[in-house]
């Protein structure tokens, strides 16, 4: 695993610790020391480094996925088009082994920092845990060959990112979770509880946009697509990511 570090925490710059992930500490706090305990898929990443094979990064006809050069770690998905639906398609890990389940006793925690630059009228977006799949967003919509996911979307080029899970391609959404400014970071967060809801986090505070149907039975990796929305070059950053499955049972 790569090291972390969120010197912002006290600054708000870091996971958002109470209401979103207090509860996961304990195992998280386990598996730093060596044990397995109730944790049972962890990713994180604060992109001081990019090494080859950590992420799969697959072009729209266009599109890069690379370090900035920024103070603490950045990742920019860079769609390098003005044309819509291009853009950059990326997801943790290769061609197989996705490791995040919602399940029954199980918890699944998500949160990034992310900020979005030249969105204009906003990029086409995707960010939270998906299963693999090289065209996430496709024709502006979400890919709808037996796709299980979990995060949040923008396709209506209006900046407004929506909820959404999706259990073989069933859709459900949760309105207005939050509007893209231009760059301006923002934390983007989710509980997904068993398989009975998905609780949405905006900069550490609790939506009242929560999702109860249609969630994931697929087995999930860490996901973000950028695409242009056909007038502007969208780059989303990535200051860091982290997700983690803890499993109440154990």
């Amino acid at each position: 695993m790569p090291s972390i570090e969120y010197g912002g925490e006290t600054e708000g710059r870091g996971p958002t610790m109470q209401g979103l992930w207090n509860k996961a500490m304990p195992a998280i706090a386990d598996y730093n020391n060596g044990l397995l305990g109730s944790l049972d898929a962890y990713w994180r990443d604060d992109f001081q480094d990019l090494p080859t094979g950590r992420y799969t990064a697959t072009q729209s006809t266009t599109g890069t996925f690379a370090l900035d050069d920024a103070a603490g770690g950045v990742a920019l998905a860079d769609c390098n088009s003005e044309t819509v639906v291009q853009g950059i398609n990326v997801q943790r890990g290769g061609t197989t082994g996705e490791t995040f389940l919602a399940a029954a006793g199980t918890t699944i925690y998500f949160e990034a920092r992310v900020k979005a630059a030249d969105i204009g009228t906003g990029p086409e977006f995707f960010l939270g845990l998906h299963i693999i799949d090289t065209a996430i967003i496709d024709t502006s919509a979400m890919a709808a060959a037996d796709s299980d996911w979990v995060g949040f979307k923008s396709l209506t080029d209006n900046n407004i990112l929506l909820g959404t899970t999706s259990d073989n391609a069933t859709e459900a959404t949760a309105a207005s979770i939050h509007t893209l400014v231009e760059d301006t970071w923002v934390k983007l967060g989710f509980k997904v509880i068993g398989t009975d809801s998905v609780e949405f986090y905006v900069n550490g505070a609790l939506k009242s946009n929560t999702i109860t149907t249609n969630l994931p039975g697929g087995l999930l990796v860490p996901s973000l697509v950028c695409q242009s929305n056909g007038t502007t070059d969208p780059i989303v950053h990535i200051d860091w990511g982290q997700a983690a499955a803890v499993v109440s049972s154990r």
